[in-house]
């Protein structure tokens, strides 16, 4: 990660900082959730906050591959248990090698992870 030779390299620290910053938040606020509640929906004909968190740690993981040229592969679908530990893992890919757009992008999927607990 060479953040020291870029253009605007500070910038990308900062987004880098406050992206890892939110993410473990969000992720520790899925851990701290009641399992119960995390596989409730909460509308009837709506997705779960478990199915939302899963649907974000997919998201981020492909930001992951693209921003390492890799493939794009689906993830596991962990217990309810493990998905904090999931949207942290993947989330973490994305600020380690993520470009500007890229980062901008996982705080979009993060922030909505926010929205669904």
């Amino acid at each position: 990660m060479p953040d020291h030779d870029e253009l605007g390299a500070r910038d990308l620290r900062v987004q880098r900082t406050e992206l890892s910053r939110f993410l473990d938040l969000q992720a520790d606020r899925v851990r701290g959730l009641p399992l119960a509640r995390l596989d409730r929906p909460r509308s009837p004909d709506g997705p779960s906050p478990a199915d939302a968190v899963r649907s974000a740690a997919q998201a981020l993981a492909d930001l992951a591959a693209d921003a390492e040229g890799e493939p794009r592969r689906p993830l596991p679908r962990l217990a309810t248990h493990g998905i904090g530990d999931q949207l942290a893992v993947v989330g973490h890919d994305v600020v380690h090698f993520g470009d500007a757009a890229a980062l901008a992008a996982a705080h979009d999927v993060v922030a909505a992870v926010r929205r669904a607990l």
